[in-house]
């Protein structure tokens, strides 16, 4: 495990306590599972957005059609409720 200082305001130390003390856990280890949380959120949709670069870049586009499928069914939703 690698360690390191991170600076927050007080209002997030606080925060972060409060809910370590009503998890039964660590300041240390919530920080920990957030910023791992963080990262894995951060790749995967690093990851989803140099796929679709890719999906351009070969000229793979939704046709006019299936974009307005999408629509439609958004639209409809939207006019029944």
């Amino acid at each position: 495990m690698a360690a390191f200082t991170v600076r927050v305001s007080e209002e997030t130390a606080n925060k972060l306590e409060q809910i370590a003390e009503k998890s039964d856990r660590s300041r240390s280890y919530m920080a920990a599972q957030a910023i791992e949380d963080f990262v894995a959120r951060e790749e995967w949709q690093l990851a989803e957005i140099e796929a679709g670069l890719a999906e351009a870049d070969r000229g793979e586009f939704a046709s006019d059609e299936d974009v307005a499928k999408v629509v439609g069914k958004y639209v409809k939703s939207a006019r029944q409720s």
